[in-house]
């Protein structure tokens, strides 16, 4: 049906003004228009779980449908947003930086989460610290993570040389059943993959990250430039519906848990001992900061994982971040009879 000119102004007029791009509080246009839809990159990790809850919550949505696309591991979805396939995901920050070393142009406009990593030894294995794991293999999802900076912050703090300690990169679906037959001694990555090994009893917790860098932030949402100019108006609303969703989140947190379960191939009750346990993640104050920023490059740069310099300016967008951040009105799932 051809649209009449009243019928175009009125969709212009929602599209520009920000508060019009609030999650599921969009005005209906006058005529049904086809929903506009944008694939989101995430791993089974609480640090990305805003994503699937803003996927949940889109599907009420009239003007843009967000939908999330899981991945097992860092280099595979990489690969997707070099070719093209994928321009917005989660990802772990220092990877962010590396595609921006590398000519990839990517924009870092919103954080996943806060704390939310845990390090974690065989349940046998007495270690008290770092230092008592000396001559081990230690697993972490990517060199590029946030979790291998604050492992050798850590080593360094405990007298720990990179020939004290095997540092092997695993899918962190793979970590809690290589921990499980000893192929590993321990491990560092975004929940739930630590609290599974705990639960099953094959594993404990020497560190939660926050005990070794308060404020730990490991994962970022992150979009390629031309998705950003070609579509302003849906990044705007991506980022306000993960904020959205982060804000509901920390109030529903047992909900939340029921509505990832499915997304992450997951038990719930393993996301709900997460995100119920106090202080182990958080989903506030996820703007992103310079001083946050600039200190994760610097330690990057330190280890050889980064090699150039980098601006803030150059890697953040906070034009999409909204002045004001309500939780979502969003009806958590029907559990079957």
């Amino acid at each position: 049906m051809k649209l009449t000119r009243r019928q175009l102004l009125s969709a212009a007029a929602v599209l520009a003004v920000p508060g019009a791009l609030a999650l599921l509080r969009f005005r209906p246009w006058e005529t049904a228009q086809a929903q506009e839809a944008l694939t989101v990159g995430y791993l089974p990790v609480t640090c990305h779980l805003t994503c699937p809850v803003t996927d949940y919550a889109s599907r009420s949505s009239r003007f843009a449908r967000f939908d999330s696309q899981r991945y097992l591991d860092f280099p595979t979805m990489v690969e997707a947003i070099k070719s093209g396939r994928l321009q917005a995901s989660f990802m772990v920050v220092p990877l962010a930086m590396k595609l921006r070393e590398q000519g990839v142009p990517v924009k870092l406009v919103y954080l996943g989460h806060r704390e939310g990593s845990t390090l974690m030894v065989r349940a046998a294995n007495p270690a008290t610290d770092l230092a008592a794991l000396r001559g081990t293999s230690f697993a972490i999802p990517t060199r590029y993570s946030n979790q291998n900076l604050v492992l050798h912050r850590l080593m360094a703090q405990q007298g720990l040389t990179e020939a004290d300690l095997k540092i092997v990169e695993l899918p962190p679906p793979d970590m809690p059943g290589a921990l499980a037959a000893g192929a590993i001694e321990g491990y560092f990555v975004g929940e739930p993959m630590a609290a599974k090994a705990e639960l099953a009893g094959t594993g404990r917790v020497l560190y939660h990250a926050h005990a070794i860098w308060p404020g730990f932030i490991s994962c970022g949402l992150v979009v390629h430039e031309e998705l950003i100019e070609r579509k302003p108006a849906l990044i705007a609303d991506l980022v306000r519906g993960i904020a959205q969703s982060g804000q509901w989140i920390e109030h529903h947190r047992p909900e939340a848990a029921a509505i990832a379960a499915p997304y992450y191939r997951q038990e719930e009750r393993l996301l709900r001992h997460v995100l119920t346990d106090p202080g182990r993640v958080s989903y506030v104050n996820l703007t992103p900061q310079d001083a946050d920023l600039q200190a994760i490059h610097t330690l990057a740069v330190q280890l050889g994982i980064l090699t150039q310099p980098l601006r803030m300016s150059e890697l953040i967008d906070r034009r999409f971040v909204p002045g004001r951040i309500d939780a979502i009105e969003l009806a958590p799932p029907e559990r079957p009879a």
